[in-house]
């Protein structure tokens, strides 16, 4: 399932669930259009009880982002990043496609995420100190936690240097156990 990439996507829904069209909505938001946007969140959420998704699609259309897609391809993604971080990055979904040439690779949450038929395996992100590498799966950081013992763990998530020697094994074994 992708994210929507248009804000205005949002709009029938929040026109049917919030009983109001959107001229109603995007004038109540000339009310705010001063306020920063933790304030225009809550007026939304506080004043009229929408949702975190409908209130941040307003907010952020309202703003002039009308599209929550940062990026359109991996090329992209990687533009804004330097050299390093590049090259891990190239690396492991290299790594991904050579030992799972049916993958393929969208932009998805505005990062990378790998796909086999259909169903997303694995993910990574590019920070300032670190990459964070994202298994798709129930519990997959738990079972490859001896082999990880060297890297800070999240729930779901694994940080890597930025000029992490790419584990070929490790990420084939972590996307195996997803698809089994």
């Amino acid at each position: 399932m992708a994210v929507a990439a248009d804000r205005t996507s949002y709009f029938p829904l929040i026109e049917k669930r919030y009983g109001r069209p959107m001229s109603f909505w995007h004038q109540e938001m000339t009310k705010v259009a001063g306020k920063n946007y933790p304030e225009q969140m809550a007026f939304l959420q506080d004043e009229h009880g929408f949702s975190r998704a409908h209130a941040n699609a307003l907010v952020q259309y309202s703003r002039g982002s009308h599209s929550s897609r940062r990026y359109e391809t991996v090329d992209d993604y990687l533009a804004e990043h330097d050299d390093d971080k590049q090259q891990t990055l190239e690396a492991i979904l290299t790594t991904i496609a050579e030992e799972f040439p049916e993958s393929s690779v969208v932009i998805a949450w505005n990062h990378p995420m790998v796909m086999i038929d259909g169903q997303y395996v694995f993910g990574v992100s590019v920070h300032s100190k670190h990459l964070l590498l994202a298994p798709f799966g129930d519990g997959v950081i738990d079972q490859f936690r001896e082999r990880l013992g060297d890297y800070e763990l999240n729930k779901k998530t694994v940080k890597v240097p930025i000029d992490w020697q790419v584990d070929r094994a490790l990420i084939r074994d972590m996307i195996d156990v997803h698809r089994s």
